[in-house]
């Protein structure tokens, strides 16, 4: 599972409402000093536990079978204290699955002393986790148990029950989302085992349909309830980015509606590993649990709207980063308590009793100017959410494909490169903020954002002719900052998948084509014979309305004609009148496999259908063999052509129509 930290909400087995956070990600621990901060947040905001899971602490996972040591029992201590001060539930949890064997009764002892343990400490609620392990059994297990389900379901009662049967006892499966299961939920023979032999006073964690889920309905939720007869806790990993050192995610919590609220025991958010970037997901998740109708929302919640719950967040996080006194801050006394030499504070320099004054024609001192809301808004924008991209990165891709594309483009060019100024001068404002320590955090994600965007904006300039050539982006033998990804980039630019789920699902072509009026030099009866057009008679083809040629650096790879009069060209097929008098015209399109960018071929169609409406038209037909599902793909993303059912036709053979 991609554990990073957690947050949650459940509704328990007495109905009260309750808001958790979890700390169990894969990376550097948070420091007790930034958890003694998240529990002043957790108390202010309405969120009263918080489940210690963190995967760097060796004896919660690797070496589960070690007891804590006086220092480490005083920390643990003084954990569960504060927590409990802030009106906090401390919930600790254990991740035995890496090498225990579930039939070893000494094993069994181990780990009820390790929670024996941490029970002396005041912890009152507990989980036990098995994600992300092998579920191969080892002999010894498959001699006592059934299955992998049966060990684990056995081990979780039986520790339940020693601890006295906690009001908080959390169990983590191994198949913990829809994709996992075999041969689906229903079905699922692990599943249908803990459902029905784990005891109800334990939850179940459950991530969704996928791991990292883009939306999670009320009918799923239905659907895992039936089979583990209770309703799950949903461990949310929308805002984790332990799988991407690239990527953060600071939009808000969305594509899960509030109607699941009364479906679940709770639910858990897995965000961010740097402790500061989660302000927007712990705020919103906590704005979404007490969503009520009398709230401002949109159209597709009528409870919650995560626009305005992103506004509200990024609204108080501002404050946060231009007050030093704030937590995090460098007057704050938590960020003098344990201070590493490493993080001492910046050199300053010393200007003297007179400082520098520029002449009247010289460059005026640098003033940092103050970080503003509309600033956040847009580094929001930049790193939004795993299956999407904010409103401004969005434009700033489509403006960036448009111009590659286009020549006629010297207004938004402009456009392009003032949001790139945008995104340069929020980079300068943030650097210097008063809060260092949520900078800190942010820094290598907007130093390589605004890199990226910089060769964006370089390379547009080029095109206009308003810059140098940019070498580091034309030359083949750039400098190592001018590309990235290192070794795991090589690799994934290798693999087939590269690109196939990039958020901006129009990425720009990596080849220039050429679209031009078909000329009588043209040779394209070949691509046409290739075709096997049955609609157009070959031996005596009339000529065309309109015909375009597409080429690339080899030689012509695309044609598409357009015949007003579909009737002397189809000799071959028997139409129906109420089909002539529908589609009249005829287009046929064909484009070879090596050219993978649609864009070419669908501007060639638009262009040939506009003048064929132009000339007075009201529908056109055309012909896609069923075994050809590349063109099938193509016709069905446009939109406007539909399949036409005409008797006689080949039964590989289907017509389309589109009106016009």
């Amino acid at each position: 599972m991609l554990l990073i930290l957690q947050l949650w909400f459940p509704l328990s087995k007495k109905t009260k409402v309750c808001f958790f956070f979890i700390d169990g990600f894969y990376g550097r621990p948070w420091t007790m000093e930034q958890r003694a901060e998240l529990f002043q947040r957790e108390q202010k905001w309405g969120l009263n536990s918080y489940l210690y899971a963190p995967k760097d602490d060796y004896k919660h996972r690797m070496y589960w079978r070690d007891l804590y040591s006086p220092q480490e029992a005083e920390q643990l201590i003084t954990l569960i204290s504060t927590a409990r001060n802030h009106n906090v539930e401390f919930i600790y949890a254990i991740s035995p699955g890496l090498d225990i064997t579930f039939s070893n009764p000494k094993e069994v002892a181990a780990l009820k002393r390790k929670f024996d343990q941490v029970k002396e400490f005041g912890c009152r609620s507990f989980s036990l986790l098995f994600d992300d392990i092998e579920i191969e059994m080892c002999p010894a297990d498959k001699q006592a148990f059934t299955s992998f389900a049966h060990a684990q379901v056995a081990i979780a009662n039986e520790v339940f029950q020693h601890l006295g049967q906690p009001e908080v006892f959390l169990f983590c499966p191994t198949d913990y989302c829809a994709s996992f299961c075999t041969p689906n939920v229903s079905q699922s023979a692990y599943l249908l085992t803990v459902g029905e032999k784990l005891l109800q006073g334990i939850d179940i964690l459950w991530t969704g349909p996928k791991v990292v889920s883009h939306k999670i309905s009320v009918e799923s939720i239905e659907e895992v309830s039936a089979v583990l007869k209770r309703p799950p806790v949903i461990w949310d990993n929308i805002h984790a980015n332990d799988y991407d050192p690239q990527r953060l995610f600071l939009g808000p919590y969305k594509d899960r509606p509030t109607d699941l609220i009364t479906k679940l025991r709770g639910v858990l958010t897995n965000p961010n590993c740097e402790f500061y970037p989660n302000f927007v997901a712990i705020h919103t998740l906590a704005t979404w649990c007490k969503a009520t109708p009398d709230q401002e929302s949109d159209d597709q919640d009528p409870c919650y709207s995560p626009q305005k719950a992103l506004t509200v967040a990024l609204t108080e996080w501002l404050q946060e980063f231009l007050n030093t006194d704030q937590p995090g801050g460098p007057q704050h006394p938590a960020s003098r308590l344990r201070k590493d030499p490493s993080e001492e504070e910046p050199m300053q320099t010393d200007m003297g009793e007179a400082g520098y004054v520029p002449g009247p024609d010289e460059n005026p001192l640098y003033t940092a100017e103050p970080l503003t809301l509309e600033d956040l808004k847009l580094l929001s924008d930049l790193f939004y959410l795993p299956y999407e991209h904010g409103s401004t990165a969005r434009t700033m891709l489509q403006e960036l494909d448009w111009l590659k594309k286009h020549t006629e483009w010297r207004s938004r060019a402009q456009h392009f490169d003032e949001m790139c100024e945008a995104v340069v001068q929020m980079f300068n404002r943030l650097s210097n903020a008063p809060n260092r320590s949520i900078l800190y955090d942010l820094y290598n994600y907007i130093c390589d954002i605004k890199s990226g965007v910089g060769l964006a904006r370089t390379y547009v300039k080029t095109l206009s002719g308003h810059g140098r050539p940019s070498e580091h982006v034309m030359n083949d033998d750039p400098e190592p900052w001018g590309f990235r990804g290192g070794l795991s980039g090589e690799f994934q630019r290798m693999l087939p998948g590269h690109g196939n789920r990039d958020l901006f699902k129009h990425p720009p072509s990596t080849a220039v084509y050429c679209i031009r009026p078909f000329c009588p030099e043209d040779k394209v009866m070949n691509l046409i014979t290739q075709q096997r057009v049955l609609l157009l008679d070959l031996e005596t083809p009339p000529l065309p309305h309109c015909a375009l040629v597409m080429e690339d650096e080899i030689t012509v790879c695309g044609y598409a004609l357009a015949l007003m009069d579909a009737k002397p060209a189809t000799v071959k097929v028997q139409l129906d009148a109420s089909v002539l008098k529908d589609f009249p015209s005829l287009l046929t399109v064909q484009v070879l496999p090596r050219v993978t960018d649609p864009s070419p071929a669908k501007r060639m169609i638009s262009q040939l259908l506009s003048s064929l409406k132009t000339s007075g038209s009201t529908g056109v037909l055309c012909e896609v063999r069923h075994s050809d599902r590349r063109m099938l793909d193509f016709y069905s993303k446009l939109g406007s052509f539909k399949p036409i059912q005409i008797p006689g036709l080949p039964q590989d053979i289907i017509v389309l129509g589109a009106r016009l």
